[in-house]
């Protein structure tokens, strides 16, 4: 089984951009450029990447704690991305480290050690950087 979904980003002014989600809530964000090359009237792109590993991520152990009745009382999560220049000298992101801090209120260790085991797995997002996406780009004239 296959799905897809658009995100839509048009230019407003400088380097701000409004982007466009196709969820069912048709989610917009501002994104921008930090200074002195944009506003920072929004995140750029190296941070909405590693909001979504993070997301993803954090989501892929509720899922898990919850399927195996483990209550949680609240979780905190941050992603903290290294950015350095390449070989030819071009700005990339190096690594991404991730915390999750989740506050367990069930104390059942050998389910909590199963979901700490596999929960990665669900992460759509981790998992599809990890092994390298495929990226086609066409530039219409």
């Amino acid at each position: 089984m296959e799905t897809q979904s658009v995100t839509t980003i048009e230019l407003e002014e400088n380097y701000r951009f409004r982007v466009r989600f196709d969820n069912e809530a048709k989610t917009e964000l501002i994104m921008d450029e930090p200074r002195p090359v944009g506003e920072g009237a929004g995140p750029n792109a190296s941070r909405v990447l590693a909001a979504a590993v993070v997301n993803c991520l954090t989501s892929s152990l509720l899922f898990c704690l919850r399927k195996s009745r483990i209550d949680i009382a609240a979780v905190k999560s941050t992603a903290k991305a290294t950015i350095a220049r390449n070989e030819e000298g071009y700005w990339r992101i190096q690594k991404l480290d991730v915390l999750l801090e989740p506050d367990v209120e069930t104390r059942d260790e050998p389910r909590i050690k199963r979901c700490l085991e596999i929960f990665e797995n669900y992460c759509v997002v981790a998992g599809s950087i990890r092994k390298g996406i495929e990226v086609n780009v066409e530039v219409k004239q």
